[in-house]
C-alpha cells in the first residue's frame, strides 16, 4: 500500500540519488543501503581526520625546521643534555624569543646602525650579497607595507585565452617593460595548486587583469584545496584605494 505525503530527505553526502534503498525482497536493496551508509560514515570520518592530520603534519614540519635554532645554544644548555632526550617544540619557543629580541634591537637606533653596517658588508660579498639582497627585498615587500605584493587577488587569462587563472598582483612599476611594449603592464604571479610556492610570473596589460574582491587568505584556501573550497562573494564598491584602478578596455 502506497504512503502519500511522505517526502524522502536526501542524504547530502550521497551521490546515488536515483537508487531506491527499499528492499525489493531479494536483499539487494538492503545491501545497497548498508553500503551507502558505510560509505557515508567513512567520508564523515575522513572529513574530520584529514584536516587534523594535515595540521599535525604542518606543525611537526615547522617544529623540525625551527628546532634547528637550538644549535645557537651551548651544548650543555640543549634539551638533550638537560633532560636526556629530544624535546619537540623547544625550537619554536627559542625562535620566537630570538625573533622578538632581534626586533627590539633592530628598532633601536643603535641596533639599526649595526644591522645596516652588517648588511652593507654582506652585500659586498660576491654571490652571497646577491642572494642576501634578493631575500631582503622579497621579505620587505611581502611582510611590510613598502610593497603591494600579495595584497590584491586578480584573475588573468592564462595559460590560454578563455582559461582564467587566479593570481596575485606583484608589481606595477616595471618601467622598461612598459616602455618597450607601450602598454600599462603589471606583474602577476600565478601560483600552482596545491603548492603555491611555485608558479608562473607573467607580465600582462592592466586592461586584461580582473581585480577580485576575495581576500588573499580565501584565495590561498582555494588553491590549497584544489578549488574545492570556494569563498563566498561579498561585492565591494570600486577597487581598493591603495591600488591603481583597473583601466577600461579600449
Amino acid at each position: 500500500m502506497a504512503r502519500a505525503g511522505v517526502n524522502r530527505v536526501a542524504d547530502p553526502t550521497s551521490t546515488d540519488h536515483d537508487v531506491d534503498d527499499t528492499d525489493t525482497g531479494d536483499g539487494k536493496g538492503g545491501r545497497r543501503s548498508f553500503a551507502r551508509r558505510l560509505r557515508n560514515h567513512l567520508i564523515a570520518g575522513l572529513l574530520i581526520w584529514i584536516p587534523v592530520m594535515v595540521t599535525v603534519w604542518v606543525i611537526r614540519f615547522l617544529s623540525r625546521i625551527l628546532d634547528q635554532s637550538l644549535v645557537l645554544l651551548p651544548p650543555p644548555w640543549r634539551p638533550e643534555a638537560l633532560v636526556g632526550q629530544y624535546v619537540p617544540g623547544v625550537g619554536i619557543i627559542l625562535s620566537f624569543i630570538l625573533l622578538l629580541v632581534t626586533g627590539v634591537v633592530v628598532r633601536n637606533l643603535f641596533g639599526g646602525r649595526i644591522v645596516a653596517g652588517f648588511e652593507d658588508l654582506v652585500r659586498r660579498i660576491p654571490v652571497i650579497g646577491s642572494v642576501y639582497g634578493g631575500a631582503k627585498t622579497f621579505s620587505e615587500t611581502v611582510l611590510t607595507d613598502k610593497g603591494r605584493s600579495f595584497k590584491q587577488v586578480v584573475m588573468v587569462e592564462f595559460p590560454r585565452p578563455g582559461a582564467w587563472s587566479i593570481g596575485f598582483l606583484m608589481a606595477e612599476n616595471f618601467e622598461e617593460i612598459r616602455t618597450r611594449t607601450g602598454e600599462d603592464m603589471v606583474n602577476v604571479f600565478v601560483p600552482t595548486t596545491p603548492n603555491p610556492t611555485t608558479g608562473f610570473l607573467i607580465a600582462v596589460s592592466r586592461r586584461e587583469v580582473v581585480f577580485m574582491d576575495i581576500s588573499v587568505d580565501d584565495a590561498f584556501k582555494m588553491i590549497f584545496t584544489l578549488g574545492v573550497i570556494v569563498p563566498a562573494w561579498n561585492p565591494k564598491e570600486g577597487n581598493p584605494p591603495n591600488l591603481a584602478p583597473q583601466q577600461p578596455a579600449p
